[in-house]
């Protein structure tokens, strides 16, 4: 993936937000802000992609992430396709590069990928040099479409990024949510704050803007936004027990009123990539309280893939290539 010297979104593909700059993010941001208007009109939908083809490449389950992006898809009236799991000839012991490069021979314009493996769409963007990759979550490793509806959420309420404080609390250890938003956070100038059991917090991840925090009261006090994150079951039990119980775990990191309210800044926004523990991470009256922007994330997740759909394909160029012919 190449950086473009104006700052401009030029990558042919989006594998993560490591390495990506400021420049390059603030510009998909304000790209999504534009859609995010189109998404408020009477008629949302436009041709800005028509005769595109999207092929939704999901190997792991998900509701909001793939609804959002083929909402995004569709309201840009590109034509969509999908594939799950359990549909796909995974099912019959195809390997994942035999079933892209059967999809590749379609000639579709992008393949949105989620999958459990960590590098899966890196492997994808090599194998298939004429096709856009876009990473919808890939293991541990990264999910950075998720990372930037949250930056937009946060740039939106907060107006920017330097001087600001994100505390991220939970399983940063399993969350590719977590990677993408301190690769991405940490760029524009905020400060990330992880806390969490130790079992959970990966070694040597404090320093370049992250602080580790051993306790919520800490980590919470004067920060801007609180993201929790979802207790991973799926995951924690392949690799034996990192805290005691539920109960324990709600009682230490879950977020309620009464820790915000003796913790935190009154303003805070309280922030979730879903879906939500309910009474684990999060309260209900803290998730359907005064503090959640969580659906504005949801809001302002399909615009932010509207912009990346469009910005992966060239739309700019594209545009600017009409606009003098």
């Amino acid at each position: 993936m190449s950086r473009a010297a104006d700052g401009r979104f030029r990558r042919k593909d989006l594998l993560g937000l490591r390495g990506v700059s400021a420049e390059e993010i603030g510009h998909v941001l304000d790209v999504s802000e534009q859609f995010r208007d189109i998404n408020l009109r009477r008629v949302k939908k436009v041709p800005t992609l028509r005769g595109k083809s999207v092929v939704h490449l999901f190997l792991e389950p998900s509701t909001r992430t793939r609804t959002s992006f083929d909402i995004a898809a569709k309201r840009l009236s590109a034509d969509t396709f999908s594939i799950s799991g359990s549909s796909s000839s995974a099912t019959k012991g195809e390997t994942l590069l035999d079933t892209a490069r059967n999809l590749a021979a379609m000639h579709p314009d992008i393949i949105v990928v989620r999958h459990g493996r960590a590098g899966a769409p890196l492997l994808l963007s090599e194998a298939l040099p004429e096709t856009c990759i876009v990473n919808a979550g890939d293991g541990f490793c990264e999910h950075p479409t998720q990372a930037l509806l949250d930056m937009l959420t946060i740039r939106r309420s907060l107006g920017g990024f330097k001087n600001r404080i994100v505390t991220i609390v939970g399983d940063i250890l399993h969350s590719r949510v977590a990677r993408s938003a301190i690769y991405g956070l940490t760029t524009m100038g905020a400060t990330v704050r992880i806390c969490g059991p130790r079992t959970l917090i990966p070694v040597g991840i404090e320093g370049a803007g992250v602080e580790v925090h051993d306790r919520l009261e800490t980590a919470l006090k004067d920060a801007d936004a609180v993201m929790m994150l979802r207790i991973q079951q799926e995951r924690l039990h392949r690799g034996g027990h990192f805290f005691p119980t539920t109960r324990e775990y709600s009682r230490l990191w879950g977020l309620d009123r009464r820790k915000l309210s003796q913790w935190a800044r009154k303003d805070i926004l309280v922030m979730h990539p879903g879906p939500i523990n309910r009474g684990v991470e999060l309260e209900p009256e803290v998730a359907d309280g005064e503090w959640s922007v969580i659906l504005d994330q949801v809001e302002n997740g399909v615009a932010v893939r509207m912009a990346v759909l469009y910005l992966v394909l060239g739309g700019e160029s594209a545009a600017r290539q009409e606009g003098r012919a």
